[in-house]
């Protein structure tokens, strides 16, 4: 007689995702939703993605967390709200302390009542971009007003929950879903349509990954189980922003004359010098997944090949979710 137990379809995971009109909220809400059950929470900037169901929600309004969580019982919540703009938030640091830090610490107290781990997003920033590899274990020496609430709200989660995975992460790029609210990326590429210069900081070097290669990691960890780890993720090589636009023009056929070498005024609590650099060491995350970081290039590659066809070079990628290799 056949076990019954084989007749139960598996049950598959409720991802919440705080923050899911911003860049990265709703590029990894539209990743997930073919393997999970994806809903998401928006503020002022209500957001449709396909399959996945937007409710308003105010992280810094304790009721409206607990009401999101106790709703849904997500196995998994992520923490994609903030304010991530370096120039924001330096000139707005109360909002960006409570986006970045107090709605986490709201939205990690619910997860512990309703038993859901915490995912938190943080960046290189937490660092004071010193010529060094920043490992993990570093004590977080933040010298912008961004850096400093996220090295708070991981701090904060470590101390705190019982179930967490932080992922500390590059520059990540790709296209955003909100037609009012560009990225980056978005405007490099409406630069070069509409053939205007553009000015690029040649001071700062850190890594660059397109968006989906954050998605990709999260999915393995989510399906192994990962807890209570924090990872660091990037591109293997750094770069300015300069190069990485030269880079583009490589990868996406563009000539580089309109590319024009500029100088950002970083917004550093502290004196910083004439090169700022956030190189974060990445040997934790390839060894523990048994995968390798992609290049700023191939990084660039795989973006052409979402976008627009096939990119140039080779890529690899083993049937095994367990042994993925990006080359």
């Amino acid at each position: 007689m056949e076990n019954v137990t084989t007749l139960v379809p598996k049950r598959e995971k409720t991802i919440l995702i705080f923050g899911l009109s911003s860049f990265v909220g709703s590029n990894l809400a539209e990743f997930f939703k073919k393997d999970f059950r994806v809903v998401g929470t928006y503020n002022k900037n209500p957001v449709f993605i396909p399959g996945v169901l937007a409710l308003p929600c105010d992280v810094l309004n304790k009721e409206e967390v607990q009401l999101a969580l106790y709703a849904f019982k997500p196995d998994i919540t992520i923490y994609a709200v903030g304010l991530s703009s370096l120039m924001e938030c330096a000139r707005s640091p109360e909002l960006a302390d409570a986006l970045n830090a107090s709605g986490l610490f709201n939205v990690v107290e619910y997860c512990q009542r309703y038993k859901s781990q915490v995912c938190y997003l943080s960046s290189g920033f937490v660092f004071a971009g010193e010529d060094k590899h920043y490992i993990e274990m570093d004590i977080p020496d933040p010298n912008t007003v961004y850096g400093k609430t996220q090295a708070s709200a991981e701090f904060y989660i470590q101390k705190s929950s019982l179930n967490y995975v932080i992922f500390r992460s590059c520059k990540l790029y790709g296209r955003g879903h909100l037609e009012n609210r560009s990225t980056t990326f978005d405007k490099i590429q409406k630069d070069f349509m509409d053939r205007r210069n553009i000015s690029c900081d040649d001071t700062v070097r850190t890594g660059y990954l397109d968006i989906y290669y954050l998605a990709m990691i999260l999915k393995i960890c989510f399906e192994k189980g990962v807890k209570n780890r924090l990872f660091q993720i990037s591109s293997n090589d750094t770069a300015t922003f300069n190069e990485f636009v030269k880079e583009y023009c490589e990868v996406f056929n563009e000539g580089t004359s309109l590319v024009q070498k500029g100088r950002w005024n970083f917004p550093s609590m502290t004196p910083a010098g004439d090169k700022i650099k956030f190189e974060l060491d990445i040997s934790n995350i390839e060894g523990f997944l048994n995968i390798n970081m992609p290049s700023i290039k191939e990084s660039l590659q795989l973006t052409f090949k979402r976008f627009m066809g096939k990119a140039k070079g080779r890529s690899g990628k083993s049937s095994n979710s367990d042994d993925v290799t990006f080359i």
